[in-house]
């Protein structure tokens, strides 16, 4: 089955479907919730910054907070100083996560300036980060970079080499420029030129929402894992619609009670572990996982308006009651 399965060393990512990182999102929470659903086979913590750790800042610390259940799991790095990046890598690996990746991706000005994508555009400072990092662990290490700058400075290819030589083990490809940031269209073509350079595991990323989307992905680079983001907040299936797809052909869409039951489930976890802000938590995910749900424009205007958890999860119950919303079956889809 394409897909089944991925090693990185001695990681096996099975199914090979990955939660990539995402800031405010992928929370030890959230991970655990994906994992639960099925078919994801490898999560990633949010990006944290080697600066903030070796301060010992609880913001960092709680990014790297996880459960046995998460397991395997990767923990992302970002930043710019190869000496910090070393010592945070080090301390990672003393957390007992399974690998560290670096992130070379991220666009948000902020993480530019000291590291992210804006690191794509100092190659010889990247070459040092990663030699450094190598050096330091010794679980496995892996990356995960946008194509370049910008289209006039496409890097990917030139960088993935470069990581192999250096000893990372597989690469994680975005193909748009930091300029594009989530605009236009992900170039899968510069996912296959990597692909057809190098030795190491490829596991591609962008614009994949479903199944059949994973499918003309790898038809076109050969990629060896598909890497879910934005995707996965608005439909956390995808992983279980993925496994089913390549396993055995069919995938079913979430019925309304499976839709009522998902942000029943996430928003109880929520209170039960009292997460911190997570009146606000239950704010941000409901225009993620509402969507598709009948009339779910009145339930996200409720769910604002809702001044405390319980307040949010009795609104929540009473749109999905036999008085609110209809709840229908799923319904299976063969592409």
């Amino acid at each position: 089955m394409v897909f089944a399965e991925l090693k990185i060393r001695n990681v096996v990512i099975r199914p090979a479907f990955v939660l990539a990182p995402m800031a405010g999102i992928t929370d030890t929470v959230f991970r655990r919730f994906i994992k639960r659903l099925g078919g994801c086979g490898l999560i990633m913590t949010e990006f944290v910054s080697s600066e903030g750790m070796l301060r010992q800042n609880l913001r960092s610390r709680r990014y790297l907070c996880y459960t046995e259940e998460e397991r395997p799991i990767s923990a992302q790095l970002f930043g710019a100083n190869p000496d910090h990046l070393a010592d945070a890598a080090r301390l990672i690996e003393g957390l007992g996560f399974d690998m560290v990746d670096l992130n070379l991706g991220c666009p948000a000005k902020k993480v530019v300036k000291c590291g992210g994508s804006g690191l794509l555009r100092d190659l010889p400072l990247l070459e040092k980060i990663l030699r450094k990092i190598r050096a330091a662990v010794r679980i496995p290490f892996t990356i995960k970079f946008r194509s370049g700058w910008s289209e006039a400075e496409i890097v990917a290819v030139q960088v993935a080499r470069m990581a192999e030589e250096c000893g990372v083990e597989a690469l994680s490809v975005h193909p748009r420029t930091r300029l594009q940031g989530f605009s236009g269209r992900a170039q899968w073509q510069i996912i296959q030129e990597v692909k057809s350079r190098v030795s190491i595991p490829v596991i591609g990323n962008g614009d994949v929402v479903t199944p059949p989307d994973a499918l003309a992905l790898y038809q076109q680079t050969g990629c060896d894992a598909v890497m879910i983001g934005r995707a996965a907040a608005s439909n956390p299936w995808i992983f279980r619609q993925l496994s089913d797809f390549f396993g055995k052909g069919t995938f079913t869409q979430p019925s309304e009670a499976d839709r009522y039951e998902l942000i029943r489930s996430y928003y109880r976890m929520l209170v039960a572990e009292e997460v911190p802000g997570a009146v606000g938590k239950m704010k941000q995910f409901a225009s993620w996982f509402t969507h598709g749900v009948h009339q779910g424009a009145e339930l996200r205007r409720s769910i604002q308006s809702a001044r405390s958890a319980g307040e949010v999860l009795d609104r929540v119950d009473q749109f999905f009651s036999p008085c609110g919303s209809a709840l229908t079956a799923q319904e299976e889809v063969t592409p």
